[in-house]
This record gives C-alpha cells, sequence and structure tokens, in this order.
C-alpha cells in the first residue's frame, strides 16, 4: 500500500509544478504580451538578432511553446514573415533552458546562517507565496494582480519540486527508481522514447527537464542516461508545438511548427553524432558513468542547445526551402487579408495579442469604410465604373473583417476575465457594427450616384457647392472619429457631438428648401430623390460616428456606461458649456461657407438645382 501513496504524492507534486509553472508562465504573458509583441515586430532579417530576441522573449515567458505559437500568429498576420520568425524559433529553444538553471537551485547545500539558504527553493516557495498574496489580497498597485500571480506561480512550482523530490527520495530506498534507469542505460532507444514521451504528454520541455532534474537529486542518474533522455525531450516537445501552430492556420504559419521539429530533429542529430563520437574515442569516459546532479543535467541541457543553435543558425535558410516543400502554399482563397488572417486562435491565451489583432482589423474597415463614402461621394461628381467596382470590392472585406471580428470576440470571451478586457471586448464588438454600416452607406452613396448616372441626373452646381460644404463637415466628423478610437482620444470623441447636431441642422435646411423648390416645379424628382438619399446617409453616417465617440468615452471612463444615452440627450438639451460653445462655433463656420456656397453658385434654374433661402431662420439653439 505504500508505493501507490508514494505515485500519489510524487504525482501530485508534479501537478503543483505545473501548475505554478503554468500560472506564472501565463501572467508573464498576460503583463507583457502588449510589449514582447512590439519588440517581436521590430526584428529586422538578421538572424543573429531574431536568436537574441528569442532567447529573450523565452526567457521571460519561462514557455518556447508560447514563443513560437505567438510568432506562428505573427506570421500568420503577416506582421512578420517567415525568415524573420527563423531566429527566434532557434532563440526560443535555447531560452527554454532558462527554467532548468532555476530548478538546479535545489542543488545548494547551506548552512542555516549562510545568506545561500535564501535561495534555497525550501526557503524561496513560503516567500514567494506570502510576496504574492500580498500583492493579490493587501496591495494595490498598477499591475500588482499579475505581478502577485508570477509570485504565486513560482512559489507553487518550488513547493510541488519539493513535494515530488521528497517522494522520490522515498521511492529511491525501494530500488525501483534504480532499476528503470538502469534498464535504459542499457536500452538507449527507451530512454529517447521516454523522454520524447513524458515531453509530449506533458506539452513542456522545461518541465521534463525539471522531472529529470528531480530524480538526479535524490538517486543515480548517469551522464550515458541523462543525456539521451534530454535528446528525447527535444522531440516531444518540438511535436506538441508543432500541432498548435496547425491549428486553423495558413500555409506560413504551420511552416513555423515545421521548422521547429527540423531544428529539433538537427539538433537530435548532431548531439547524438557528436557524444557517440566522443565517447568511442574515450574522451568522455569518465563523464559516461559519472552521476548528474541538477546542475549538471541543467548545464548539459543549456550547453547542447546553445552549442547546436550557434552551428545551426546559419542554416535558417535551409529550413525555410524545406519548410516550402513539406507545407505547400495553398490555393488563393476568398478571403485572403492580413487583418483577418491575424485573428489566430493561438492568441486566445494572450488577450493583450487577440485585442491587438482586432484592433487592426476594425482599422483596416474604419479605413475602407471612409475611402468608400468619399469615392461614393465623388461619384455623385464624376461616375466612374472602375471607381464602383473597387467600392464593392472594398465592401466585400469589410463585411469579411466584420464577420472575421465578431466570431473571433464570441471565441476569445471564455478567456477573459479581466474588466479592462471585458470592456474592451464591449467595444469592439459594438463597433464592428458601427463600421460595416458605415462601409455600407458609403456603398449605398455609389449606388445612387450610379442610378442618377444611369438616369442621366446630374445635380446642379449650387447643389454640388452645397454638397461640398455638407461634405466638409462629414469630413470633420470622420476625423475626429479616427483620432478617437485609433488613439482612445477623449477630447477628440466630445468634439464630435456637436459636429453631428450640426450636420442634422445641415440636413434639415437642405432638405426644407429642396421641398419647397420640388414644389415650385423649380427641381425634377428623380434629382431631388437622389439628393435626399444622400443626405440621409450623410445623416445616418454622422449618427454613426457618434456612436462611436460615446463608445470610446464609456472605455476611456465606465462609470457613464449606463446613461450612455442620458449623457448624449443632456449635451443636446444645452446642459454642458463647452458642448454648447464648440457646437455655435461649428454651426456658424459651416452655415456661412453654405450662405457663400449659394451666393456664389449660378442663378439658373436647371434640373436637378438647390437653392437655399433664408439660413439665417435656421438654428438649432
Amino acid at each position: 500500500m505504500q508505493y501507490p501513496l508514494l505515485v500519489i504524492q510524487m504525482l501530485g507534486g508534479l501537478a503543483l509544478f505545473l501548475y505554478g509553472m503554468r500560472l506564472m508562465s501565463s501572467s508573464l504573458k498576460e503583463s507583457s504580451s502588449g510589449k514582447l509583441k512590439s519588440m517581436m515586430e521590430k526584428v529586422t532579417g538578421n538572424p543573429f538578432k531574431a536568436f537574441l530576441l528569442g532567447l529573450a522573449v523565452t526567457a521571460v515567458i519561462q514557455s518556447s511553446t508560447a514563443t513560437i505559437v505567438i510568432t506562428s500568429g505573427l506570421v500568420a498576420g503577416g506582421i512578420i514573415t517567415l525568415n524573420q520568425s527563423l531566429g527566434i524559433i532557434i532563440g526560443a529553444n535555447v531560452g527554454t533552458t532558462v527554467t532548468g538553471q532555476i530548478v538546479r537551485l535545489m542543488d545548494l547545500n547551506s548552512d542555516a546562517s549562510s545568506w545561500l539558504v535564501f535561495l534555497k527553493p525550501s526557503t524561496l516557495a513560503p516567500i514567494a507565496l506570502v510576496a504574492g498574496i500580498l500583492l493579490l489580497m493587501f496591495i494595490r498597485v498598477k499591475r500588482s494582480d499579475a505581478i502577485g500571480n508570477v509570485a504565486m506561480g513560482f512559489g507553487i512550482l518550488f513547493t510541488g519540486l519539493i513535494n515530488m523530490s521528497n517522494s522520490v527520495s522515498v521511492l529511491t530506498e525501494t530500488g525501483i527508481i534504480d532499476k528503470i534507469f538502469g534498464g535504459i542505460g542499457r536500452n538507449p532507444v527507451l530512454g529517447y522514447l521516454c523522454g520524447a514521451g513524458v515531453a509530449f504528454a506533458l506539452q513542456s520541455s522545461s518541465s521534463t527537464i525539471a522531472i529529470l532534474q528531480t530524480m538526479a537529486t535524490n538517486t543515480v542518474v548517469t551522464f550515458s542516461v541523462a543525456y539521451i533522455i534530454i535528446v528525447g525531450i527535444y522531440l516531444g516537445d518540438c511535436l506538441t508545438t508543432g500541432i498548435v501552430c496547425s491549428i486553423g492556420a495558413k500555409a506560413d504559419a504551420r511552416r513555423v511548427g515545421v521548422v521547429n521539429i527540423l531544428f529539433n530533429l538537427s539538433e537530435t542529430v548532431v548531439v547524438l553524432v557528436a557524444v557517440n563520437v566522443l565517447h568511442a574515442f574515450g574522451v568522455i569516459d569518465k563523464l559516461w558513468g559519472a552521476s548528474m546532479t541538477a546542475g549538471d543535467i541543467a548545464n548539459t541541457n543549456t550547453i547542447f542547445n546553445l552549442g547546436c543553435a550557434i552551428l545551426l543558425l546559419p542554416m535558417v535558410g535551409v529550413y525555410a526551402k524545406l519548410s516550402r516543400k513539406i507545407v505547400r502554399d495553398e490555393p488563393e482563397s476568398k478571403v485572403d487579408i492580413p487583418e483577418f488572417n491575424a485573428l489566430n486562435p493561438v492568441f486566445y491565451s494572450t488577450p493583450a495579442l487577440a485585442f491587438n489583432s482586432c484592433y487592426n482589423a476594425l482599422k483596416r474597415m474604419f479605413s475602407l469604410a471612409e475611402q468608400n463614402i468619399n469615392r461614393g461621394i465623388g461619384l455623385l461628381y464624376d461616375y466612374s465604373p472602375s471607381v464602383k467596382l473597387q467600392i464593392d470590392k472594398d465592401e466585400d472585406i469589410i463585411d469579411a473583417l466584420a464577420d472575421g471580428v465578431s466570431n473571433y470576440l464570441v471565441q476569445l470571451s471564455p478567456h477573459i476575465s479581466e474588466d479592462l478586457h471585458i470592456r474592451i471586448l464591449d467595444q469592439y464588438y459594438k463597433l464592428v457594427g458601427e463600421f460595416e454600416h458605415m462601409g455600407d452607406h458609403g456603398n449605398n452613396i455609389a449606388e445612387t450616384a450610379m442610378h442618377l448616372n444611369n438616369d442621366r441626373v446630374r445635380f446642379s452646381d449650387e447643389a454640388r457647392a452645397e454638397l461640398a460644404v455638407t461634405k466638409e463637415v462629414l469630413d470633420q466628423l470622420l476625423a475626429a472619429t479616427r483620432e478617437a478610437f485609433e488613439k482612445r482620444n477623449v477630447e477628440s470623441a466630445k468634439s464630435i457631438e456637436p459636429m453631428e447636431e450640426v450636420m442634422d441642422d445641415m440636413i434639415n435646411a437642405l432638405s426644407d428648401n429642396h421641398m419647397a423648390r420640388l414644389r415650385e416645379g423649380k427641381c425634377s424628382i428623380p434629382a431631388g430623390t437622389g439628393l435626399l438619399d444622400v443626405l440621409t446617409h450623410f445623416s445616418r453616417i454622422a449618427d454613426t460616428c457618434s456612436n462611436v465617440g460615446v463608445s470610446v468615452m464609456t472605455r476611456v471612463n465606465p462609470e457613464i456606461a449606463n446613461r450612455a444615452h442620458t449623457y448624449v440627450t443632456q449635451l443636446h438639451q444645452g446642459h454642458d458649456k463647452e458642448y454648447n460653445k464648440a457646437y455655435h462655433a461649428a454651426h456658424n463656420l459651416y452655415f456661412e461657407k453654405l450662405r457663400k456656397a449659394q451666393q456664389g453658385a449660378n442663378n439658373d434654374a436647371s434640373e436637378g438645382q438647390l437653392s437655399l433661402s433664408d439660413v439665417s431662420d435656421v438654428t438649432g439653439k
């Protein structure tokens, strides 16, 4: 009955270790993913710089799998190229050795009076746990939760190591573990498969190396046994990464996983050949049967990885060519948009990167919608079938991005819990619809222009001049909306609302005067109908800009979230001095421009001509 209990205790220690590593890794990724992504975006074509970046990023987040998966997502989104990612992949494999160097602290032998006692896991674990719980429960500073989770993960990791080591120590006395390692020593293939299988099951080379280090602390693990297990670990870990990189990914993203597998296979061959050649010539005879400590295993792993990286880094071009032969380019799909491709499921575990992909997609949607609005208005003056065709193509991209972002946000929602992330998700989900509607209005204006052109209906010079003034208001609204959304600029968001009301005033004035001219028989019905359609779309675009501005203010100031409608209503009722000042200034400016446009226009009546009577009577406040 003793053996099952010991095994259960050992597995419990392993579970604590794995959970601690995952908590620490995920917290580090979450708190630093934005900066990490910015660093990775700046990678040049220099493989050595990319190698150093991959090493540094993995050393920080304690996971080569995470680094390579993030790299795969960036390649899928077109942010970096496959060639730029190659150095990062090799660097990530070296960076993962840092965990082993941390675990080697179990080898420290120090007296209670020595300062080294504070570096022993039995001391570090409670210190980290206490620091973590203080940050999570009592100390509220910037990123205290993230730092607290990192500390808790570190403490749990070492607590698991201690429990696992104690259980292994007792099992060692039975002689079972010695027999297992003895069998591996006689059958290297078994050791290789054992290392690969455990690494594949745990999805972590660092965790598997740590288990081997724990074994070495409590029993005799010779170099001949350790090195073959370590080499097997390389294969198991890269297979897991390759599978994750392939899920729902495009060709270049899958190639990232393939390159990682090719590198690890090359590393396996290099180590096996080098070690066996040295052993055959008697160079490492003394080392071959020597007992390894946790520190020795950490150093061996580091030497293998670093040596192979230096040797194989010049071969990155070969790996790229092989990956392209293994993973063929796919036929062009209907949706081949970088921002769409960047909506990669691998980013679900790092919401900051996932939201950045959504932001880039939304930014593209807004840009295309704004372009289509301007193109559509331009067609009212000078119709061109090729421009209308481009509008239709860009409208398809907007629709594809809208569907992609909406679905992505729905899939992302179960992975987020922080209040800030929830607010971002809510805002982005609203903006998808707003930007899609904005694009629809641009397309509808173009449709109106097409019908007017087919019917050979043309607006008069006066009508064109007045529409030009109205477009100035629209341009101001769109510029403020872009600034508010892209930079979360609250001042720009506040400037939208007075301009939106000026737009309403102007459209009401133009509509009233058009109806008057229509009753007097000075305007044709087709031209008038087309003009009213355009003005309606102007009004709805302005409303969309208002909604975007409110969403920005709500995200920055969550306290107005539940009273956003009341807030806007109070502004329109004149309860805000700054709003009133901005409204009157804009109203006077653009209505004066409208008056001059009317006075300077051709007075000859023609079909579709628009006239404005006394605009001084048309006031909002």
